[in-house]
């Protein structure tokens, strides 16, 4: 039996805790379930409550989790979020998220174990939205009210507790990320999009999360583009940069999300209301000539075939890796970009 598994166990069986804040976070701490922050002693009248939220089995395997390979119980999976201040009206959306998480195309290891700064950002569609406060409008991305940065953080402590990730032990993360902390959780401002909605043209319309593999958020900025062709253009070469992990020889593929504000997007969509026009459009325009990359890294790209026609390297290899969805706050002029990991495929599960 693991470390962790003991450590899960332990959690799940707990039944005298300290009662206040203060005492549990440095009870906590010194058993090396925090995160740093204060945390809510996960009591067996709170945990209870997060179950019957779902009516849900104590004993329910939500997935095996790497690094460790233990197993996450859906009673783990809730003291985890009572310790993170999450509502129990959130444990369908976690459960769902660590789920999509656990599926091998998203390669949750690696993410896991890199040396870069990845953390799963979690995209949330449908009505659920609107019953856990997620964000969608101004600041989605951290520093809005609501229920994001409890949920974010319960998965973020269940990566810690039950996963096991730990820095310079099973993580080798140069810098980290607050996303680590908080996670990367967000709305799609669905009502304002003239798209469909993300997870819908995934295959999963309603209540639905979509797990993505990011490396932290870019903000790309422009005051004069007037056209959707311009705003485009500028964001999707703002993309490409030579560091960016899709240029990796290494990687075999990569995708890219972009969130697009409102207004540009009512731009955007009147000029390209097929949304595949619009990640095609972005994709052509995220690559960089091969003269752009160092010498030493001409040779490995071009073994790869990653040099088209026109002698450009794409960050992505398809449209179809471009992912696009409309969030963000009225006040227009700025694109988020978060660049992927690497050889990771974001997925979608809905919220039951």
């Amino acid at each position: 039996m693991t470390t962790q598994t003991v450590r899960q166990s332990a959690l799940e069986a707990l039944t005298e805790v300290p009662a206040g804040t203060a005492e549990f976070s440095r009870y906590a701490r010194t058993a090396g379930w925090s995160d740093g922050l204060p945390l809510i002693p996960p009591t067996p009248e709170r945990v209870h409550e997060f179950l019957a939220a779902v009516d849900g089995d104590p004993d329910e395997v939500v997935a095996e989790l790497p690094p460790s390979g233990a197993p996450c119980t859906l009673a783990g999976l809730a003291a985890n979020a009572v310790m993170a201040g999450a509502p129990p009206a959130s444990l369908p959306l976690l459960r769902s998220a660590l789920a999509a998480m656990a599926e091998p195309a998203f390669d949750l290891h690696a993410l896991n174990a890199t040396t870069g700064s990845v953390v799963p950002a979690v995209v949330v569609n449908g009505k659920v939205r609107h019953e856990l406060e997620i964000p969608f409008g101004p600041g989605c991305l951290g520093g809005a009210d609501g229920g994001a940065p409890s949920i974010g953080r319960a998965l973020r402590l269940t990566m810690r507790n039950i996963a096991g990730q730990r820095v310079g032990v099973t993580s080798q993360s140069v810098y980290g990320t607050p996303g680590r902390v908080a996670g990367i959780v967000f709305g799609e401002w669905e009502e304002r999009s003239p798209w469909a909605p993300l997870a819908e043209r995934r295959g999963v319309p309603g209540d639905a999360v979509t797990v993505y593999g990011a490396m932290g958020t870019v903000n790309i900025c422009d005051i004069a583009a007037s056209t959707g062709s311009e705003l485009l253009e500028i964001i999707g070469k703002s993309m490409a940069y030579p560091g960016a992990n899709g240029f990796l020889t290494s990687t075999v593929f990569s995708e890219v999300m972009v969130a697009v504000n409102p207004v540009w997007a009512d731009i955007i969509g009147r000029e390209f209301p097929d949304i595949t026009d619009v990640a095609a459009r972005l994709w052509n325009h995220a690559a960089l000539p091969l003269d752009q990359f160092p010498s030493t890294h001409r040779g490995p790209i071009e073994a790869l075939g990653r040099v088209d026609h026109q002698g450009l390297v794409h960050l992505a290899d398809s449209p179809d890796d471009v992912i696009v969805l409309t969030a963000g706050g009225l006040g227009g002029l700025h694109a988020a970009v978060l660049h992927s990991w690497g050889a990771t495929r974001s997925q979608t599960r809905a919220v039951r």
